[in-house]
């Protein structure tokens, strides 16, 4: 049996092809989660909508939530909506913010939930997290997995490239939030699940080398399969400990401070990078910069569009945004003096890195 095979050995359901949405009512049904269809569908704008006019004559008994944003308010608006019938079961249709509202609203109904995503941006897709926005910010809330993951690489392929390539970033950051959690084993003896570190770095491992690129069905296959198992890793270890460390602090210090700059896996990438690079390990930041450049993605503050400075203030305020959680940054402890000089070193390791690549 293929190791993906062995390590999804669970009620998850996965399914990964082109053409995959075209199966959905049978999967529904097959996988026991509706016999006649009475589900509620939410549906993202764009690609969600497009493949929901695909699907909707096999689920005629399906009612349609249009998921307008990614807020808490939408998601309660879903679960209102799930007490008015009773239904067997929710299918998020779209991109990340629509899959969050309907694992969030499933999850608070009791009802089991299947995602059908659009592209392959970052980990939420499969993860027992929903991120979702609220009057004061962005939360993060426990929900149940989805019983089962649709990816249709028709789809896909047909979503914005930056997006698809996000998700690069935010499977390889496994790799340094994997040394942040050991780290915190060996400081503070928090206690470190040998099976979510399997299926955290397995996913990060599997992107980290590869050579083909997002034009390829099979690169779409094995990211898709590196997202899940990151989300498989969170839901093992009861935390998002070992997919998230100094890189997803870092990521939503960026993000109240300068909202906007850039999507979360490539925030999630530069976050890692600049991780790796405050535990001096070189080996690994060349093979993360290396990987990050391959697909195009932004390794450094200047190429999402931050000065120096400003990434010197997201470093400072990254800590307090998971007080609870201890990585590198909390064990070096730096000032902001200090994080000005490694910032600045950071930068110049980057030029230096550039240039190694460059060379012929």
């Amino acid at each position: 049996m293929p190791l993906l095979a062995r390590m999804l050995a669970s009620p998850l359901h996965l399914d990964i092809r082109a053409g995959a949405v075209d199966n959905l009512a049978a999967l529904l049904h097959e996988r026991a989660i509706t016999s006649g269809g009475t589900v509620m569908v939410a549906v993202g704008s764009g690609q969600g909508a497009e493949i929901w006019e695909r699907v909707q004559s096999s689920l005629p008994n399906a009612t349609v939530f249009q998921v307008e944003e990614g807020s808490l308010s939408s998601a309660g608006d879903l679960q209102e909506a799930l007490g008015q019938q009773g239904y067997d079961a929710v299918v998020g249709i779209g991109g990340g913010k629509t899959i969050d509202v309907a694992k969030y609203a499933a999850t608070r109904a009791a009802l089991p939930m299947v995602a059908v995503a659009t592209n392959l941006a970052h980990d939420g897709i499969c993860s027992p997290v929903a991120s979702l926005e609220h009057p004061h910010g962005k939360g993060s809330y426990g929900v149940a997995l989805p019983l089962a993951v649709v990816v249709d690489l028709d789809y896909v392929r047909n979503a914005p490239p930056a997006m698809v390539r996000g998700g690069i970033g935010d499977a390889v950051s496994n790799l340094s939030a994997i040394e942040d959690w050991l780290l915190a084993q060996r400081e503070r003896d928090e206690s470190v699940d040998g099976l979510a570190l399997a299926f955290a770095r397995t996913a990060g491992e599997a992107i980290l080398h590869r050579t083909d690129s997002i034009d390829d069905d099979g690169f779409l296959i094995a990211l898709a399969e590196a997202l899940v198992l990151s989300g498989m890793a969170m839901s093992v270890a009861g935390t998002s400990r070992p997919c998230s460390g100094a890189c997803h602090e870092i990521i939503h210090a960026i993000d109240q401070l300068y909202p906007g700059v850039s999507n979360h896996g490539e925030l999630a990438g530069i976050g890692a990078l600049f991780a790796t690079f405050l535990r001096g390990d070189d080996a690994r930041f060349v093979q993360i910069a290396d990987c990050l450049t391959r697909h195009g993605l932004a390794v450094s503050p200047e190429q999402i569009g931050l000065t120096e400075e400003q990434f010197v203030a997201a470093v400072l305020a990254a800590p307090g945004t998971r007080p609870d959680r201890y990585t590198i940054l909390e064990h070096l402890a730096l000032d902001e003096e200090q994080v000005r000089e490694r910032v600045a070193a950071f930068v110049s390791r980057l030029g230096r890195a550039v240039e190694t690549t460059a060379a012929p």
